[in-house]
């Protein structure tokens, strides 16, 4: 099965760089577009490759955010701010393994499914630039959506919000001077990784069913190489451009940069095979060795109190440190732990222990994202149902087409909820009650996970603390004349 092309890339557009919603917005649609804010046109009409562009609203919108124009104004005069951050921008690359009509199709599907019903303004632009002298195809589309989210009305609302941080009674604190002290918490979810890599994921996913619908050998993945487990730079990406000088027989510095990268990997993989073949003669020789007794957990530990006390310069530290040994052979002593051997072991369980909680908590998290995403998807259906009904009784074309254009995107939505949800409706109903109840035990229980983890890693802590003590000990029994050299000099 053959790799496919994936990319999936995103910034911000903010004026702290120099940047304009309205000329970014132009030269993605390829038009002309008046700037309220700098008083200047952009003008982009002569620009080539730009196959189609499109404004999708979420219900809440106002239809005359429709305009590109109107929208990327109200979003430049909603924020003041000489360093704004204005919108998200996303540029994604499409597949050459489908038409441009299917690839389309595919990224306004993905774009409704996951930025509209979100509440996300989206304005998005398919650029297809053309092939040079036998290049590659490199089909794209771009998306900017608002950084500030509407509100229930249509009108913006904050990006973050304030929380206030609270002691062991519930009161807000205060700093030093009197202010209370928050944190300032977004007030979406947009510009989280979690959503970011939610998303990557979903598009990958998209163009993978589209691949087995077609039938097609071929996959993308949304991974970086590293998070694949594969051992290998990635090349960087040439362009058409760059492919076409390339195939003139011209070197370009793009195209050297890959073939030093695709040369590195073959010596990248030629030292993976030496050193799995080096690893493996040396497990051998380990399981020739034979091992010593090991030391006393407890002898190793009075000797490193013993060194620390007879460099301690005040009767108060040497009480300190016969209290701290105390308590770490009490503690030893109720775990049962006498060698090194066995304190590593209980490193290595609690570790254990620490990654089966973390696994399970990740678990319960998707689930609950799941949900939430489905209990969206009812919200979507419950408001678009008696619209869909409505428009079933209508017969007569006119007034039929005239409704759906004005109900169009709640249709959308109420479409895509319904398609959706399908697989889970039992003899006509939704278990929508079952999904709250299980998203409260998933979230209690993910509590109660979080809950536990506290002190195992408390215990932890405290585990590698004790093991930096004994090596520090074993390394000095091991190299006897360097250890006497350095307390001379700590003496003198």
């Amino acid at each position: 099965m053959s790799i496919a092309l994936y990319h999936f890339h995103v910034t911000q557009i903010k004026r702290s760089a120099g940047q304009s919603a309205i000329a970014s917005a132009a030269y993605r649609s390829g038009e002309k577009l008046h700037s309220e804010y700098y008083g200047e046109d952009s003008d982009y009409t002569k620009k080539g490759g730009v196959i189609c562009s499109e404004i999708l609203l979420p219900p809440n919108a106002p239809p005359s955010f429709s305009n590109r124009e109107t929208l990327w104004n109200e979003v430049e005069k909603a924020e003041r701010g000489k360093k704004a951050q204005l919108a998200y921008s996303f540029d994604i690359a499409l597949q050459n393994e489908f038409s441009m009509q299917e690839n389309i199709e595919l990224a306004r599907q993905f774009l409704l499914e996951q930025f509209v019903s979100r509440g996300m303004v989206v304005d998005f632009a398919v650029h297809a630039p053309d092939k040079e002298d036998g290049g590659i195809s490199n089909p794209h589309f771009h998306v900017m959506c608002p950084i500030r989210p509407l509100d229930e009305h249509g009108r913006w609302g904050n990006k973050q919000r304030r929380e206030y941080l609270l002691d062991e009674h519930g009161e807000r604190i205060r700093d030093e001077a009197g202010n209370y002290v928050f944190n300032a918490v977004p007030t979406t979810d947009w510009g989280s990784p979690d959503t970011l890599e939610h998303w990557r994921q979903a598009w990958a996913d998209l163009c993978n069913q589209k691949f087995v619908e077609k039938e097609l050998d071929c996959r993308i993945d949304h991974r970086s190489y590293e998070r694949q487990g594969i051992d290998q730079l990635p090349t960087v990406h040439e362009g058409v451009t760059v492919r076409a000088i390339e195939a003139k027989g011209i070197r370009t510095n793009k195209g050297d940069l890959n073939r030093w990268i695709k040369a590195t990997n073959d010596l990248i993989r030629n030292l993976k095979k030496k050193i799995s073949a080096l690893l493996d003669w040396l497990k051998e020789a380990h399981e020739e060795l034979s091992k010593p007794q090991a030391p006393n957990l407890a002898h190793l530990l009075s000797d490193y109190y013993s060194g620390r006390n007879a460099g301690a310069w005040s009767q108060k530290a040497k009480i300190g440190n016969l209290k701290e040994f105390n308590e770490i052979v009490n503690y030893l002593m109720q775990n049962k732990l006498t060698t090194p051997e066995e304190l590593q072991e209980r490193v290595s369980a609690l570790s254990e222990r620490i990654d089966t909680l973390k696994s399970s908590m990740r678990g319960k998290s998707e689930r609950m994202k799941e949900l939430d995403e489905l209990l969206r998807m009812v919200q979507f259906y419950t408001k678009g149902k008696p619209v869909a009904d409505k428009l079933a009784t209508i017969k007569w074309k006119g007034k039929r087409e005239q409704f759906m254009s004005e109900n169009e995107n709640a249709l959308r939505l109420y479409h895509m909820a319904e398609r959706k949800l399908k697989p889970h409706f039992k003899e006509g109903k939704l278990p929508i009650t079952a999904w709250r109840k299980e998203r409260d035990r998933l979230e209690q229980e993910y509590k109660t996970g979080q809950a536990e983890l506290s002190p195992i890693h408390a215990e932890v802590k405290k585990l590698w603390q004790i093991k930096y003590k004994v090596e520090q000990v074993v390394r000095a029994q091991e190299n006897p004349e360097q250890s006497r050299r350095k307390q001379h000099q700590i003496d003198h």
